[in-house]
């Protein structure tokens, strides 16, 4: 008996960690390993068996140079003159960070990763305004939702806290009416959204006909339904931004406020010299998990619009779900693993170069 207790004490640590391993490996690491395979691969269903067919690159080829390339990447056209100078912003300021590291005398690693860094965010930058100016493919749809929704939930959620965080008559009642929207669900949103569209039988109704828009359906045009997806996004995350950021604006140092009122700062340059400092830690993370989050958009584009019109309010997670839909599921796994490594090298940039600096590390 007490040899099989020392043998258990010895092992406690294994028995309990095992269980978790394994399950891991069952939820997680199998999955991704069988899904990996299955990019690779193109099954057929036939009465009663499935074959797998080893194809190598074909369902990666298809969407990147083959038949799918229109629908995932787009065709792009000459830029505009605005997108030029978006493009020679973004490079001025990329051009600043290498100089400034050659001028702290850094390392050949880290001018390695900039320039990489650099070449990288050129590129998706130039990719984005080539294809808004022609046809967008799915690739460059997701990432103008990433963008627009993320940017404005930040503004948005923003100025709700600071405006919560205010003492005013009613405020703990619109605090939690700013809540409601992230409590439904996002099939819910969507169908919320779909009938405010409606400007036939929607509930605004009444609105639409007294601007004369009655026979029209801006969900029907590319753009506007686009800008509908992006409105009912923004409406259903901003809560997210919110909360998090009415916490942290409650947490401020009440003393540097009270003296810089006191020396006669104006709320803007309390704002931006004492309030918005302190909040860029949290802001940086917080972006952080609403960029990741965001990128998996597809209930408001396949509830609204079913993608349309046509392919143009698809996103790459809309894609390869109308892809397994139709059994490809090869198209399907490569296209979620093109979506895996465009997010986490995005992410990965992000946290490296704006969290890392926020946090002072």
């Amino acid at each position: 008996m007490a040899r099989w207790t020392d043998w258990l004490e010895r092992k406690a640590g294994a028995i309990f960690l095992w269980p978790a391993v394994l399950l891991m490996l069952a939820l997680a690491i199998f999955p991704l390993l069988a899904s990996i395979y299955l990019s690779f691969s193109r099954i057929q269903f036939r009465a009663g068996t499935v074959s797998f067919n080893f194809v190598g690159w074909a369902n990666y080829k298809r969407l990147l140079l083959g038949t799918e390339q229109t629908h995932f990447l787009g065709i792009g056209k000459t830029l505009t003159p605005l997108g030029w100078i978006l493009l020679a912003g973004l490079v001025g300021l990329l051009l600043w960070w290498v100089v400034r590291h050659l001028q702290r005398k850094g390392s050949l690693r880290g001018l390695a990763y900039r320039l990489g860094v650099s070449a990288l965010l050129i590129f998706l930058l130039w990719t984005l305004l080539s294809r808004l100016a022609g046809q967008p493919g799915t690739v460059q749809t997701t990432l103008v939702y990433v963008l627009f929704g993320t940017v404005m939930q930040y503004l948005l959620g923003l100025g709700l806290a600071l405006l919560c965080a205010q003492r005013l008559p009613g405020i703990r009642f619109f605090r939690v009416i700013y809540l409601l929207p992230l409590a439904i669900t996002p099939v819910g949103v969507a169908y919320m959204f779909r009938m405010l569209t409606d400007t036939g039988r929607g509930p605004l109704n009444p609105l639409w006909q007294a601007l004369g828009l009655t026979n029209f359906s801006w969900v029907n045009e590319p753009w506007g339904a686009r800008l509908a997806v992006m409105i009912g996004d923004v409406w259903q995350w901003t809560p997210f931004m919110f909360i998090v950021l009415l916490a942290a604006v409650q947490s401020l140092p009440q003393e540097q406020i009270e003296a810089a009122v006191v020396d006669g700062a104006s709320r803007i340059q309390t704002f931006i010299y004492i309030v918005f400092p302190y909040l860029i830690p949290v802001s940086a993370s917080l972006l952080l998990i609403r960029l990741i989050e965001a990128f998996k958009i597809v209930d408001l584009p396949n509830v609204l619009t079913n993608g349309g019109p046509g392919t143009a309010t698809e996103s790459m997670t809309l894609q390869a779900f109308f892809a397994w839909r139709t059994l490809d599921l090869g198209g399907a796994a490569a296209i979620a693993f093109l979506l895996l490594i465009l997010v986490s090298l995005i992410a990965t940039i992000y946290a490296n170069v704006v969290v890392a600096r926020a946090r002072g590390d």
